[in-house]
């Protein structure tokens, strides 16, 4: 393509701000405070897997200055860019930030003879609290558990969420799936903090999840990166506690409804196992119980010397208590047995 229609290009679609290929996203927002630092993603199609990329500084593509490249230089000054050709981002990370470093950058893929591909971004540095913030940028997870991410932000305002870089998002206060992975939000108000926090739970993590993702407020995001590795034994243990989802979630709500039913099925049984113990107990009780009683009656009817004459049997106590008889007890039916003989 001839050099002036390049320029023309050029001019048309990027002296706007807009990439007319859209080969190229990252967020568009960030608020970062002042001494901190920042990581940028910058995901590109897969035909952009060998090319040069670069970070560029200034509001319009045309005329901004290039501040490092994936081939030379690579780092400059506090700003260091690296490629992940395999995941498709190129990253860009900026420390010991200043107010001066507030300004308007671009991702852009080199693409040689052709005309640039980028996206825009804006980063806002302030001394006090950032609108929106992390505790950390990188997170790491293991297959089968789950991770979480606190978003904090300075007012309630707009509706907050989180999405996957290039992929979908899920809204404050539901639930979804994002690459077959449940997400749920649930937004809460911090007084330590003088503001809000959204925590984002992913739970039945594979390794598909590993990537770029972002909590957004507004127009404000924060790039938040999650690594998702293979369990160790211990792990395994703590990751086999979560369930799996596939793809529409389905299968998760199945799979609980079938535990809760074994549930409540094995708290019947020992329902029932309890009752009959209860009563064999209470059988056995009564038994005891009787035979003791029985035992006192017998023991009430029989005749001593001492009680002989109380019951005004003379005739009775002479004959049976006599110093020849070795049985000096004797209960009235025996007595009235031997009397009849």
């Amino acid at each position: 393509m001839a050099p002036h229609l390049l320029l023309l290009l050029r001019i048309l679609f990027f002296l706007t701000g807009v990439s007319y290929t859209q080969s190229v996203s990252t967020v568009s927002h960030v608020s970062v405070k002042q001494g901190g630092s920042i990581t940028i993603p910058c995901l590109y199609n897969q035909r952009y897997r060998n090319n040069v990329k670069y970070w560029c500084r200034g509001y319009y593509w045309l005329g901004c200055s290039s501040v490092v490249r994936t081939d030379h230089p690579k780092t400059s000054g506090k700003t260091s860019v690296s490629d992940d050709i395999n995941q498709r981002v190129f990253t860009v990370t900026m420390t010991s930030l200043s107010p001066s470093d507030s300004d308007y950058y671009w991702c852009i893929v080199d693409r040689n003879s052709k005309a640039d591909d980028g996206a825009r971004l804006q980063i806002s540095v302030t001394p006090g609290t950032p609108e929106i913030y992390v505790d950390q940028q990188e997170l790491t997870g293991v297959v089968g558990g789950s991770v979480t991410v606190l978003c904090y932000y300075s007012s309630q305002g707009s509706t907050g969420g989180w999405c996957r870089m290039g992929g979908s998002c899920v809204a404050v206060g539901l639930s979804g799936a994002l690459n077959g992975t449940c997400v749920k939000l649930v937004q809460e108000q911090r007084e330590t903090t003088n503001g809000y926090v959204l925590m984002v739970t992913m739970r039945g993590l594979m390794m598909e999840n590993t990537g770029w993702y972002w909590c957004e407020k507004g127009d404000l995001q924060m790039p938040v990166h999650i690594t998702v590795n293979q369990p160790t034994t211990t792990q395994s243990t703590t990751a086999s506690e979560y369930i799996k989802p596939n793809q529409n979630n389905e299968g998760t709500d199945e799979m609980q409804q079938e535990k809760d039913q074994r549930l409540e099925r094995t708290f019947f049984y020992l329902l029932k196992a309890g009752s009959a113990l209860l009563f064999l107990l209470c059988t056995i009780i009564a038994v005891v119980k009787f035979r003791e009683n029985r035992h006192q009656d017998d023991t009430k009817d029989a005749l001593t010397p001492e009680s002989c004459f109380w019951r005004n049997l003379p005739t009775v106590c002479t004959k049976y208590f006599s110093p020849e008889r070795k049985n000096n007890t004797l209960s009235v039916q025996n007595i009235t047995k031997e009397s009849l003989q």
